[in-house]
């Protein structure tokens, strides 16, 4: 962890809360980005440190984070939207289109079947749960790269058997099919 970006960020503390509580409207928003950027300067190697103007790069790191959580959050649907679409009644499905999706769900469980089982429940906890990524890998007892790596192949191996392409939606090469 850089040392001096964690006492910056203690200094400036108040001054970024404030700034981001402006800019996002919320201070439940501006503490949950501040406690982000925590973990991520937490992360970085000791000899990490911008060149120029640290308390700009902590700030735009927090505005960073927010955004992050924010698009995360955007993409969850509660429980109670789920159940809500699993209750609708959809009258217009024609037989075919009905069994055609009965039959995926066929090859979905069954490729969820043939995964490893630490695969499988990584990719359950990761898709399904929602659970973040380090607290899996926690879990495991393997590194998040680890676990990104089981996470792809049981995602291309259920792509597969559905014959599907997958294409990775965040981090280096996203869009890109994989």
């Amino acid at each position: 962890m850089s040392a001096g970006l964690r006492t910056l960020l203690l200094d400036h503390y108040e001054e970024f809360r404030k700034r981001l509580r402006r800019r996002l409207g919320s201070d439940d928003l501006a503490l949950e980005a501040l406690q982000e950027t925590w973990l991520r300067v937490e992360r970085m190697r000791e000899n990490a440190q911008p060149d120029r103007n640290p308390v700009a790069y902590l700030f735009r790191m927090a505005v960073n984070a927010a955004t992050d959580q924010r698009v995360a959050q955007a993409r969850v649907l509660t429980g109670m939207e789920i159940e809500a679409l699993m209750d609708e009644v959809v009258d217009d499905q024609d037989p075919a289109s009905v069994a055609l999706g009965q039959a995926e769900i066929a090859v979905l469980a069954e490729a969820l079947r043939e995964l490893p089982r630490r695969q499988r429940a990584i990719l359950l906890a990761a898709r399904v749960e929602q659970e973040p990524l380090d607290a899996i890998a926690r879990r495991h007892g393997v590194s998040l790269r680890m676990i990104g790596k089981d996470l792809k192949k049981a995602l291309q191996h259920c792509a597969t058997r559905l014959d599907r392409r997958v294409v990775q939606r965040f981090g280096p090469g996203a869009g890109k099919q994989s």
